[in-house]
């Protein structure tokens, strides 16, 4: 059973219930078949890989394999095997460029010497004013401030892996909204009798709520509610909450100058990945790569 929602709902009655990370060399989507190719003779072995002649092993594989998961073993195997070919095409472009590196700190070498390479050999343009601005223009929609709810919640918990407890707390929510519907008033009351969470101390208070400060399963439903008490229990991770939700503040639209650097970021890092993917096909197309299948492209990017 987990203890308390993460809500930060007591103390004061102020949060939401609370949303709670080593990385695979470098995470870009490097266009495949639509189908993962790999040569193995069965589910027990492991593809026979290897980059200009450099052996990708089943060790690293089997130690890759835990930062891809994924629906099936095969795609779990073949998204690993795809990030150690890329690593080691850029290692093996490291070594053939000789570069010197210098570590900066919190960086280990290899990382250091990948960063060096992908600053010297990737060349993006900068995103300039008026292109930024046209964006905001085309997107006025998507720049609002946040909307804030007052959020009033009944947690009936269970773990999120027990059936039957799930089971049994939706149907005593449900029971406990049927109850609000007759008589809105006793939501404090109940509150304190049934609630998990240290907000039954508020009469299940969690203040004002935006978004980032819930659960996203949770989030995802909470937003969309009207005020008064929501028509159905919601659930999360930590069993199902009953809502009320007393004031909604709708977001009001952002000047383009409150967002300006948001949107530079955003298109900058946009062209990056753009950059970033073209180079490693590049790199894919210039290489002996066998036992796994990726796209590359014909012609070099970097002379």
């Amino acid at each position: 059973m987990t203890t308390g929602c993460g809500c930060g709902g007591g103390n004061g009655g102020s949060g939401g219930c609370g949303s709670s990370a080593k990385a695979p060399v470098i995470e870009v989507e490097v266009e495949v078949p639509l189908e993962p190719e790999l040569i193995a003779s069965s589910e027990q072995e492991w593809p026979i890989i290897s980059v200009n002649g450099v052996s990708v092993t089943p060790e690293s594989m089997a130690l890759e394999l835990q930062y891809h998961p994924a629906e099936s073993r095969e795609e779990a195997v073949y998204l690993a095997a795809r990030a150690l070919v890329i690593r080691e095409l850029l290692q093996q472009r490291i070594a053939e460029l000789g570069l010197a590196v210098e570590i900066a700190a919190g960086e280990n070498e290899e990382e250091a010497a990948t960063r060096l390479l992908l600053e010297r050999e990737v060349k993006v343009p900068e995103c300039d004013e008026p292109t930024c601005v046209r964006y905001f223009e085309n997107n006025r929609g998507r720049f609002h401030s946040a909307p804030l709810l007052a959020v009033r919640h009944i947690l009936l918990e269970c773990a999120p892996d027990d059936a039957e407890a799930r089971h049994q707390a939706h149907g005593q929510a449900e029971v406990l909204l049927l109850s609000l519907e007759e008589n809105p008033g006793r939501f404090a009351e109940l509150a304190v009798k049934y609630s998990a969470c240290p907000s039954k101390a508020q009469g299940g208070s969690l203040g004002q709520v935006s978004k980032g400060q819930t659960v996203p399963e949770l989030e995802r439903q909470l937003f969309t509610l009207a005020p008064g008490l929501a028509g159905k229990p919601l659930e999360s991770r930590y069993g199902w909450h009953v809502i009320s939700v007393d004031q909604r503040i709708e977001g009001q639209p952002l000047p383009y100058e409150a967002v300006a650097v948001a949107i530079r970021t955003q298109l900058q890092q946009g062209v990056w990945q753009k950059a970033l993917v073209q180079y490693l096909q590049t790199l894919i197309g210039a290489a002996d790569i066998r036992g796994i299948a990726l796209q590359g492209a014909d012609s070099p990017l970097v002379q």
